[in-house]
């Protein structure tokens, strides 16, 4: 079915907001402070109390934000006021302008930003009010859907967290009196390739992925597909393969980026501001000892022992001096027991929460397929 295509313009009013310090506000206050990327605090006073849409127009630009009760919106972001109620539903609209992409819109200077005009010409099919209605009731229940999925991905990461410290203890007072061992003695260190052997001009779209810093994302591996190298330059640096068990760890800027090595990235190459350690043993222990380098104690050891004026940078001996409780094996088994019944039930959760299929959805409620 297809529906007219109608402006932003023809159907509401975008307000700015008004400047609100953080030093002028009243923390006591119950009235939601909106800038351009979501709530950043309360105040005793309203701007407006009526339901709005909240859009970006600095720093998260494009951003659209559903404030039903009002607030204070700042001068970061836009405000909307419906012109029409009978006609366009505002819940509606929330969905229609998230799918319009605004930050397409972003005007580049020294600071981006999304001009009035250019986001009044932004154009959302409107079909009649009722079935925006049904649109926007059909989205709701699937964005809480997986918004529950979320939670419960987040609950698996905290329970493991909470697993790992009640059956190891703090690695920093070591309460269980594992025998402690210095990484360098347990493992071997490898920095990634200096300068001179990995240039710019080395990387090409499509090739077998590096791991940089950048790579390692909330305990995975992310690579870029525009940032891989040659199988023929690949073959030229083979002490910088990645094996199975390997944990890459983040050896540049934030400290405490690590993520183990799986079947999937064997073979790969640790980039320049990277490095790997390979455990004697693998398997469970290189699980254990990713989760142990990233806890915020090891973190903050990281931090203050990295060198660089400019950039924190960790070299081998100060990873290779860190000291590592090791627990017994039976310890090692149990844990892997748990993590796996946790990664399965996280599994299903994650199969249902992929925006993919929120955004099939949407996809199919703005075609009128739904």
């Amino acid at each position: 079915m297809t529906w007219p295509m109608v402006k932003v313009r023809d159907i509401a009013k975008a307000h700015y907001g008004k400047a609100l310090k953080k030093e002028f506000r009243d923390e006591s206050g119950s009235f939601e402070v909106f800038g351009s990327s979501g709530q950043v605090g309360v105040h005793s006073e309203a701007l407006i109390n009526y339901p709005t849409l909240i859009v970006g127009r600095k720093g998260s630009v494009g951003e659209v934000i559903w404030a039903p009760n009002g607030g204070w919106i700042i001068d970061t972001a836009y405000y909307l006021e419906l012109l029409e109620k009978d006609t366009v539903d505002l819940r509606y609209l929330y969905y229609a302008l998230k799918k319009a992409n605004l930050s397409q819109r972003t005007i580049t200077t020294s600071i981006p930003g999304l001009n009035r005009d250019d986001f009044y010409d932004s154009e959302i099919p409107l079909p009649p009010l009722a079935e925006q209605k049904r649109i926007a009731a059909i989205l709701d229940k699937a964005d809480a859907i997986r918004r529950k999925r979320q939670q419960a991905i987040q609950l698996a990461d905290d329970f493991l967290r909470a697993v790992f410290l009640d059956m190891f203890g703090d690695p920093v007072t070591n309460p269980k009196r594992w025998e402690v061992k210095a990484l360098k003695d347990i493992s071997t260190i490898q920095i990634g390739p200096f300068g001179t052997q990995l240039h710019k001009e080395d990387y090409i779209e499509g090739g077998i992925p590096l791991v940089n810093p950048t790579h390692i994302v909330k305990g995975q591996i992310a690579p870029k597909s525009d940032l891989t190298i040659s199988a023929e330059k690949h073959a030229e640096l083979p002490e910088y393969h990645l094996m199975v068990g390997d944990i890459i760890m983040g050896r540049r800027g934030e400290m405490g980026r690590c993520a183990v090595v799986t079947e999937k990235e064997s073979g790969w190459l640790c980039g320049t501001g990277s490095l790997f350690i390979r455990p004697n043993e693998v398997g469970i222990f290189s699980e254990y000892l990713n989760k142990f380098l990233s806890s915020e104690a090891i973190k903050s050891y990281l931090e203050s022992e990295s060198q660089g004026a400019t950039m924190p940078n960790l070299n081998k001996t100060i990873v290779g001096n860190i000291q590592v409780p090791v627990p017994s094996e039976l310890a090692l088994k149990r844990f892997a027991v748990i993590k796996e019944k946790v990664l399965a039930a996280k599994a299903v959760s994650l199969k249902f929460s992929e925006e993919t299929i929120f955004d099939s959805i949407s996809q199919k409620a703005f075609r009128g397929e739904l």
